[in-house]
């Protein structure tokens, strides 16, 4: 995964298939991080292996979600 990670570009979150039936859809986030937090923080357990988010016209599928979220470079405060 590149180090040059820009969190602050715009983002969009394409959540896993089946998804929209728990109420979560499509959407667009202002930064990458905030769309990661999301992801992380939001987004039941059970639709993050099939969420996609892509940002900069790259797709991170959950795994690298993951690895944004849990990088030391990621900028916005974590829960618990």
């Amino acid at each position: 995964m590149n180090d040059n990670i820009d969190y602050g570009a715009p983002a969009e979150l394409f959540p896993a298939t089946g998804a929209r039936h728990s109420g979560v859809a499509y959407h667009r986030f202002e930064t990458l991080g905030e769309a990661v937090r999301f992801a992380m923080e939001e987004l039941p357990p059970k639709y993050i292996p099939g969420a996609v988010i892509e940002s900069e016209e790259v797709r991170y599928g959950a795994a690298e979600i993951r690895n944004l979220y849990a990088a030391a470079g990621y900028p916005l405060t974590r829960k618990g």
